[in-house]
């Protein structure tokens, strides 16, 4: 009785302490094991970069010429660094949330203005893309834990589509694909730019893409999953069928696909519930994927949504990985700010919260599986496969040990403890062709 009280006490306590300092680097006494950080020091900065051209979606109208504007996308860097050079305090992230009158101060552990390591090693690539909206902090528990594993990590403020600066939907619905484009293009510049403190630090040709909710509608059709002609030419999509550019019908859309983008990660993305792609469009995907939902997605959706996409993806090897009864934030969002979870109006609160489980726990896995995921696809770690394969019902596995060593009756998730994978779901497919 009393160790039961005594862990039912740590995990509040952990909560308490957790939600008291919005920790973003916080990781579970269950968490599996890849879940951990890696050897590296995070170092981050903030960048700003600029796609001249664009067109400008908010100012085109039906019928007349495409305005044009220069696109500003500011993005946050995470990146393997040089301890001893660190120019600013570190761990800290002042970031608008869902209600954007409230400004959180998270804490993590990367060290602000650090130089990189100097190693001489160019690093894989992971740009982060959040949904509708959201920012570039939303997935900061991710940032920080592959950078810390050597992984170089841009997480982007998407312009028209972020809390402060929410516009017309057209604009996501056009842009997202060309912004996830745009920034691997600057981040490979950058590595090439001997001015730039990323110079010789990445290595764009091995790059993953992590996409949320209307992140993973534009990844999803980065990795060849044009959309349906017929909902890219409607006019209340966008004017002058501006979507029509990322559609399986036109003949450039394939020429513009990114052929560095190696793997993607695709949680909860959006769309498929509302006729973005048939099946001949999913059939265009090529490129391996990691799929993460909650099967109980009233967004996204999840048999007609996420799971659909999945099945539908047949030229594709690929995972799905769901959270039994978990909503559309399995996963993705850092946990609810005191902020806000503090403050008499809880407007956002949901945004960051699933009714069923527990935010902290939710990234912890998810960080566990893009770490297996990324390191197996773009690292070529034979041994992380391990992590892949798997029963497919958490609950199904046996945990069985004799003296600590795994015996021949051990079927149990590798790096989960016992029990701790129940609730989980992981699915595998390999292509047709």
């Amino acid at each position: 009785m009393v160790r039961i009280f005594a862990v039912i006490f740590f995990v509040f306590f952990t909560s308490v302490v957790t939600a008291r300092d919005n920790r973003i680097d916080t990781i579970r006494y269950d968490a599996p094991e890849l879940a951990n950080f890696g050897k590296h020091t995070i170092g981050v900065r903030t960048l700003t970069i600029i796609d001249p051209n664009r067109i400008d979606v908010l100012n085109t109208s039906n019928g007349s010429a495409n305005a044009v504007y220069d696109r500003k996308l500011t993005i946050e860097v995470w990146y393997p660094a040089d301890p001893t050079t660190a120019q600013d305090a570190g761990g800290e992230y002042k970031a608008i949330t869902r209600n954007p009158a409230v400004i959180a101060t998270l804490r993590g552990s990367a060290l602000r203005n650090a130089d990189p390591a100097t190693n001489n090693v160019r690093y894989p690539l992971v740009v982060l893309s959040h949904g509708y909206p959201g920012n570039r902090y939303l997935m900061s528990h991710l940032g920080e834990n592959l950078a810390s594993k050597g992984y170089v990590v841009a997480s982007i403020d998407h312009a028209d589509s972020t809390y402060d600066d929410l516009q017309a939907f057209s604009s996501t619905l056009y842009n997202r694909p060309l912004d996830q484009r745009f920034v691997i293009d600057s981040m490979a510049n950058f590595s090439e730019d001997t001015n730039s403190f990323l110079h010789g630090l990445v290595n764009a040709n091995m790059t993953g893409v992590v996409g949320y909710s209307m992140g993973g509608y534009g990844l999803v059709n980065n990795l060849g999953g044009g959309y349906s002609d017929a909902v890219a030419a409607a006019a209340t999509i966008s004017p002058n069928a501006l979507v029509s550019a990322h559609s399986t019908g036109n003949p450039d859309y394939r020429k513009k696909l990114d052929s560095r983008i190696k793997a993607g990660f695709a949680i909860a993305p959006w769309g498929m519930n509302f006729g973005f792609w048939s099946a001949n469009d999913l059939a265009g995907i090529t490129v391996p994927t990691f799929y993460l939902a909650g099967d109980a997605d009233d967004i996204a959706g999840y048999e007609n949504g996420v799971r659909a996409i999945f099945k539908g993806a047949i030229n594709s090897e690929r995972y799905l990985l769901t959270f039994k009864n978990a909503g559309h934030n399995a996963g993705a969002p850092y946990p609810l700010p005191n902020e806000i979870s503090s403050n008499e109006d809880k407007t956002g609160a949901s945004h960051y919260t699933d009714p069923v489980w527990d935010t902290v726990r939710m990234n912890n896995i998810m960080d566990h599986f893009a770490t297996a995921y990324f390191n197996h696809y773009l690292k070529d770690d034979q041994q992380s496969q391990s992590y892949l394969d798997v029963v497919p019902d958490g609950a199904d596995g046996v945990y069985s040990e004799q003296n600590g060593i795994m015996d021949d009756k051990h079927t149990y998730w590798k790096g989960f403890g016992s029990g701790t994978a129940v609730g989980l779901k992981l699915e595998h497919l390999q292509p047709l062709q």
